[in-house]
């Protein structure tokens, strides 16, 4: 059991070494904010597992109170994402500057009209 908590554990923080790596090497804030935030939930879920194996074997009986943080890093993690994302669209509108719609293909060719209007991210 303690071979199979080991494992978990490397995995989970391979997954959040990943994440911030992401953070690291992407361009754009828009690119940089989502591996952090997958790395850290999967990493940390993992982890969890782990402590939920290995404390469960030591004491002989199931440990589950870890999970509690488990499920406090599900709800936050995309709740706070979400937001991040929504304040650097708010400031990007703010400023002027649409990167959804400039990132929007328009033409025959990506199905949209030239002339259609442009749509405001907010």
């Amino acid at each position: 059991m303690n071979t199979l908590a080991g494992i978990l554990v490397v995995l989970g923080a391979l997954l959040a070494l990943a994440g911030s790596l992401g953070l690291l090497t992407l361009g754009s804030f828009y690119e940089r904010v989502h591996p952090p935030t997958m790395g850290a939930t999967l990493g940390t879920g993992l982890i969890l597992v782990a402590c939920v194996i290995h404390f469960s074997d030591m004491q002989d009986r199931l440990v589950l109170h870890h999970l509690l943080i488990g499920v406090f890093m599900v709800v936050t993690t995309p709740v706070t994402y979400m937001m991040l994302v929504r304040a650097a669209l708010y400031r990007d509108a703010a400023q002027g500057q649409d990167l959804l719609a400039s990132s929007r293909r328009v033409g025959p060719a990506a199905g949209v009209p030239e002339d259609a209007p442009k749509v405001s991210p907010l």
